[in-house]
């Protein structure tokens, strides 16, 4: 039997590129979907965080239906950059057997660019999982390359949000389930996650 290991990396992802997922309010999400890039009402000084799992941004969301995350945003970025942030992330939260001490990782957190957090990934009804799915947050420099330099391409997949919990609701979670974008183990996440040892063993 084939058991998911608690922490690691699911995404789709191509050769170049790794989809993650947002969700805006529509003076943000639309036009950030209408031009393939954020406008400029989108917040360069606050930590955005990007989430590869399509479940757990419908969780976080609510299918799109939650205040002010009524646009949901698959983002493709530039693979690089998306191993760039992960390398250079710390956990958000004080690890032992990662951090010497309380003190160490709070130094950690204030220099790093981005900070990754483990949750429960989430089945077709939004329910926990045994195994975590990848939040990474970036803020200052990986804020600004995230917007300006890894951007390929931004789609709104609010209808498809909005298709798959239909199809849930009516109690189709076949067909539900194949609408559902392919997320993949991404090649070398263990790699990617070696400084994270004590939350990805």
């Amino acid at each position: 039997m084939n058991v998911t290991p608690q922490h690691e990396i699911r995404a789709r992802y191509t050769e170049s590129t790794v989809t993650v997922y947002q969700a805006y309010p529509p003076q943000i999400g639309l036009p950030a979907a209408r031009d393939g890039r954020f406008p400029a009402g989108w917040k360069r000084d606050r930590m955005t965080w990007i989430k590869p799992s399509f479940l757990w941004m419908m969780y976080r969301c609510g299918w799109g239906m939650k205040d002010g995350q009524e646009v949901v945003l698959a983002v493709e970025i530039d693979r690089g950059g998306f191993e760039w942030a992960v390398r250079h992330a710390c956990l958000s939260g004080y690890e032992r057997g990662v951090h010497g001490d309380q003190a160490a990782w709070k130094r950690e957190l204030r220099q790093a660019p981005a900070r990754v957090q483990w949750d429960p990934e989430r089945d077709l009804r939004l329910r926990p999982l045994p195994h975590r799915s990848l939040q990474l947050g970036l803020a200052g420099e990986a804020v600004r390359r995230y917007a300006d330099e890894w951007l390929v391409s931004v789609t709104d997949v609010t209808p498809l949000a909005r298709e798959v919990r239909e199809l849930v609701a009516r109690g189709d979670e076949v067909a539900a389930g194949r609408l559902l974008p392919a997320e993949r183990v991404y090649p070398g996440h263990e790699r990617l996650t070696a400084h994270l040892a004590a939350a990805t063993a």
